[in-house]
């Protein structure tokens, strides 16, 4: 595997780190993180906010990863058990671009893992039957052949090449996305955020932008985004999520430069970003959304969400204290 220089789309550095004023939205999220948080994420919310290096990041990481060279032990919160998942393994090298470390043997590892657990047609599959008999969420089924996915494989490639990772793998990997997310024509939020993920990086740039602009039609056509938060109730549910269990224009588009940005008017990104301002609760953490079927899930995932949303709004040029 070859590896080029710089990425071409580095991951943005945190600004320097200063002391938060007390009671401001990120004190507060910062005290429920150091409350509530798994190692991984206290380290995550150091490097971004608080001028951490990024090495502890990946020691902590290097906790979920297994001799296979993909990860596991819930480092997905909603996928339980040690064996390695495409899941955790795409969590694990969004990790690896925030912190700018997603290079080196570590992805070589990575990617002979995914070659290993990849379908006939190159895409990863979702969940594998390896995590039968583990603790399961009701909404991700094991099944014994199952097939490949935008939505494992969509955030993996994009990541890859955004960050100009080169593997053979990537070949027949790259294909099976361009054919996927320009065939895309019922969808739900994840499969179109997995699709973004992938755009955003692909390599032909017009092709993207194209495929792009087609997707963001689609989403609005299918009133898969809120677009009026006051009115959330008037929008489908996708089959499948839990009650409520909405999107919203900043979960499309998590920075600026993404793609999806022209999907939305600057009025209604603004009411997306306020609205996400207003939910932090008031143990300064973000709620979940999705359907909750145990309580380990929920606790492990919240502080994510919590620096996910942290990070959107600060490249929004959202205010945090």
């Amino acid at each position: 595997m070859a590896e080029t220089g710089a990425s071409a789309l580095p991951p943005p550095q945190p600004p320097p780190p200063r002391t938060p004023a007390p009671g401001s939205p990120l004190a507060r999220a910062e005290h429920f993180v150091w409350l509530t948080a798994r190692v991984l994420e206290q380290r995550l919310f150091a490097y971004h906010f608080r001028g951490g290096d990024p090495g502890p990041v990946e020691t902590a990481l290097d906790a979920y990863r297994n001799e296979d060279g993909g990860y596991g032990h819930a480092l997905e919160p909603d996928l339980r058990g040690p064996v390695s998942q495409p899941l955790h393994t795409a969590r694990a090298l969004r990790v690896l671009d925030a912190v700018g470390r997603c290079g080196g043997q570590r992805i070589e590892r990575v990617c002979r893992y995914l070659t290993s657990v990849s379908t006939r047609d190159g895409a990863l599959p979702a969940i594998r039957p390896s995590r039968r008999g583990y603790p399961a969420a009701p909404f991700v089924p094991v099944v014994d052949d199952p097939p490949g996915e935008l939505l494992a494989t969509g955030p993996v490639v994009g990541l890859l090449h955004r960050n100009e990772v080169w593997h053979a793998w990537l070949f027949r990997a790259t294909d099976f996305c361009w054919q996927a997310a320009e065939s895309l024509g019922t969808s739900h939020p994840y499969e179109v955020e997995a699709a973004v993920a992938f755009l955003d990086a692909a390599p032909d740039r017009p092709r993207a932008r194209a495929a792009a602009d087609r997707l963001g039609r689609l989403v609005r056509e299918q009133r898969l985004a809120v677009l009026d938060p006051d009115d959330a109730d008037a929008y489908p549910v996708s089959p499948g999520y839990a009650p409520g269990e909405h999107h919203f224009p900043h979960q499309y588009a998590r920075n600026p430069r993404s793609l999806a940005r022209a999907w939305f008017t600057d009025d209604e990104m603004a009411r997306s970003l306020d609205f996400l301002a207003a939910e932090q609760e008031d143990d300064g953490g973000w709620p979940v959304h999705r359907r909750r079927w145990a309580p380990a899930p929920v606790l492990e995932v919240r502080p994510r969400v919590t620096i996910e949303a942290l990070r959107t709004l600060r490249a929004y040029g959202h205010c945090l204290g």
